[in-house]
């Protein structure tokens, strides 16, 4: 399942999860996030269950992305217990994001 992560739920979908969580900080204009969606996408399906995977639209949860440093999209920032652990700037393949997922599992 992959998850739209807004101002309203991001500390309690975010934060407070008892799982790792991926969040992708994208724009509807951004041709390199619009290459990364399938494959966030797919990976919400993949580790569902063990991971929560999401997306928060950086035009729209502008101070989301202010708080956690988001200056170039895509950037996909990997939390664990509430604490920012890794991230990832730009188009890269999935198994690079799948690597760093199953360190935190």
């Amino acid at each position: 399942m992959e998850y739209k992560f807004t101002k309203e739920n991001f500390d309690s979908e975010v934060l407070k999860s008892d799982k790792p969580v991926l969040v992708d900080f994208y724009a509807d204009w951004c041709g390199p996030c619009k290459m990364m969606g399938p494959v966030v996408s797919k990976l919400a399906g993949q580790y569902d269950g063990r991971a929560k995977i999401g997306k928060v639209n950086a035009d729209d949860d502008g101070e989301i992305a202010v708080r956690y440093g988001v200056s170039s999209i895509p950037n996909l920032v990997f939390f664990k217990n509430g604490e920012v652990v890794d991230r990832v700037i730009g188009a890269v393949p999935a198994t690079v994001l799948e690597e760093k997922l199953n360190k935190l599992l």
